[in-house]
């Protein structure tokens, strides 16, 4: 019971630290109905910046200056870039997206060259904040999980409970309509996009200390990103948060426990072969939870996309 704990508590904070990923892309998309391929990179760049203010102001003042400069950048690359390329279609924002994802790695990697930078936990969170059965849970995690709940709530509570929410809401669907009562549509979506990209930002200054700051980091988590909004559905935030939360509890315990192919194939129904060299699945009898954990989201994306195309929380006309 203890190690269950334990393991909610890691896909707590792996699911959340993804939604506060996802929950910018899907702000974005479901504005503008732009797949931001750079999204990760935004990620990046917090990380990056909130390192570099933190030699000099410390941690806390990165955490709050960086993910700024993040959401500035995003919200002049929408007015002066991504704006100009809208006109032309889907096709044409997707390849400037892909391409300015390349450009800031190879930006990252010139200022700061390609070796892993030393952004560590601020001193004062350096120690543990409980223990279940001897496993330590140390105060960071509980600090990443308070940091992503605040953002949700304060998300929710923008989008549903103010006037620049239904501004927000009301432009996705009838922006001619909202800009004829007088509202500037283009300055709304110049500032959703600002917006969803400085989450990336949070995302990447809490992230950098855990899970190392170097120039692969929007690599590794790019993919997962798209993978996530496909399962909650385009445009959801609720489906954001669900897919975000399912998809850490789904790689924490699947790694956490050691569960054999064999097992599963035999209470199937499979009997095991006796000579395996000869058995076209041999390679399968072998496999093991922790070794398929990275790929078992998107197996799940798979199935969602057969059962349910428009994802666990999107609509329809999404």
């Amino acid at each position: 019971m203890e190690l269950i704990l334990v393991n909610l508590i890691d896909g707590l904070v792996t699911g959340l630290l993804l939604f506060m990923l996802s929950a910018g892309l899907t702000l974005i998309f479901s504005m503008m109905g732009v797949l931001n391929f750079a999204h990760a990179s935004f990620y990046m760049l917090g990380a990056y910046f909130a390192f570099q203010i933190s030699l000099f102001m410390g941690f806390w003042m990165g955490l709050l200056i960086a993910p700024l400069i993040v959401g500035a950048l995003g919200a002049m690359i929408e007015r002066y870039g991504l704006r100009r390329v809208h006109q032309y279609g889907h096709v044409p924002e997707l390849i400037f997206t892909f391409g300015l994802a390349l450009l800031i790695e190879e930006v990252v990697q010139f200022i700061w060259g390609k070796d892993q930078m030393p952004y560590a936990i601020p001193e004062i969170l350096q120690f543990s904040a409980f223990s279940i059965a001897g496993n330590a849970i140390p105060a960071y995690k509980v600090f990443m999980i308070f940091i992503s709940v605040a953002i949700f709530i304060a998300l929710l509570f923008v989008l549903t409970r103010t006037r620049v929410g239904m501004v927000i809401q009301a432009a996705l669907s009838y922006p001619r309509t909202v800009e004829a009562l007088g509202h500037n549509v283009p300055l709304v979506f110049m500032g959703v996009f600002g917006v969803g990209t400085a989450l990336a930002g949070v995302a990447g200054v809490i992230a950098g200390p855990v899970l190392a700051t170097f120039p692969g980091m929007a690599v590794m988590l790019g993919s997962i990103v798209f993978v996530t909004i496909v399962i909650g559905g385009l445009g959801s935030l609720w489906g954001a948060l669900v897919a975000s939360l399912l998809i850490g509890w789904l790689i924490t315990f699947a790694k956490a426990y050691d569960l054999r192919m064999e097992d599963l194939l035999t209470w199937i129904g499979f009997d095991k072969p006796v000579d395996m060299s000869e058995s076209l699945l041999r390679d399968v009898w072998t496999l093991t939870s922790p070794q398929v954990a990275d790929i078992l989201p998107y197996l799940l994306m798979v199935l969602i996309l057969v059962f349910r195309p428009y994802g666990l929380f999107g609509k329809r006309d999404a």
